[in-house]
Formats: structure tokens, sequence, C-alpha cells
């Protein structure tokens, strides 16, 4: 995953973390409880850390960037246990988390099928029952041009509930906005 200069210090600002607890966060999660045990593929800088520490007692981050990793353990100490792994090939056993959260990351995934494969991941550690939720960005001009030098994969919207149904995920919902889309979906029980 490659990141340009401007976005590594616009995904580690006091104000990314401020836009994410106030809105990307509360708009992508709003009426959904994440049960007891959370995990949060791709954490990156940690800007949705504190927000989703109000919404589960136990948050888990599964980081593919070394040293991502290393400063979320730095940064936030035992609040978050944080684990060096791939999102489409998690180094957890089966139905262990009562929901699975990524917010801003999955245009980061290379390919569509490594997303289709972090989807599957995704169903596959959680528990009956458990919520798949998150958001991303839509693709544009300006997108785009923020993402020069990236890894840029949009997922459209469009495709999105079509993708998660045939991974295995039910209740599956999409909803979009000016810039970005939410999704929400539930392993079956």
């Amino acid at each position: 995953m490659a990141m340009n200069l401007l976005h590594r210090l616009l995904c580690r600002s006091a104000m990314w973390e401020r836009a994410s607890a106030t809105r990307i966060v509360p708009w992508a999660l709003s009426g959904l409880d994440l049960g007891a045990s959370a995990l949060e593929i791709g954490p990156g800088y940690g800007a949705n850390v504190r927000a989703l520490l109000d919404r589960a007692d136990t948050l888990t981050g599964v980081e593919i960037d070394p040293v991502l990793a290393a400063r979320l353990r730095t940064r936030h100490g035992s609040a978050i246990t944080v684990v060096d792994g791939d999102g489409a090939d998690m180094p957890f056993p089966p139905r262990q988390f009562d929901s699975v959260v990524c917010f801003t990351m999955l245009h980061h995934v290379p390919t569509p099928s490594q997303q289709d494969a972090l989807f599957a991941d995704a169903l596959r550690v959680l528990r009956p029952g458990g919520v798949f939720a998150g958001s991303d960005g839509i693709d544009s001009r300006m997108f785009r041009l923020i993402h020069l030098g990236d890894t840029c994969v949009p997922v459209p919207p469009e495709t999105a509930a079509d993708r998660l149904t045939r991974i295995g995920f039910t209740d599956v919902e999409i909803e979009t906005g000016t810039t970005s889309f939410r999704f929400r979906a539930r392993r079956p029980s």
C-alpha cells in the first residue's frame, strides 16, 4: 500500500481525526451496535480508535504496515490490541469478533480480487449475526488528485452490495453520500 506525502500528512493530522470522530465513524455506524468485541481492518494512523473505543468493550486492529502498527501501539497503548497482518488473510480464528469495521481504506487494497478476499476474511472472523460495516471514498477527479502516486483502486458503490452478497453476507445495505459511501452487512446467524 503506497501513500503519497500529502496523503500521509492528512491521515495523521488532528483535523482528520476530528473529521473521522465527528462525521465519518458516526455516519458509517449510525444505529449499529458493534457488540463487545470489534475489529478494525486497516486502522492506519489511528484516526478512528477513540471513536470506536466508545462503541465496543474491546478493540483490535489489524494493520498491514509495520511502521503504522508500531505507531498505533505506542500512541494507544493497551486501549487497542494491534496485530501486524493483511486484512485479506488475518491471523485470527473463525468467529472471533462481534463486528468488523474499516474506514476509508478499501481503495488502498491493490485489486478488486484482493478487496473481495478482505471481505471474505471479514466474514470468516465474524461471529454469526455479526456486522461488517464502514465507509470508503467515491471515485472522482478530486479523489484521484489526492491519491496521485498512491495505490488507489476505488470500490464502486453500485457493485459493493453484489460483491458482499456473493461472499456470503446478508442484510447488505449501501448508502451513497456526496464524497463517500457507507456499507453494512451481516454474517448469517
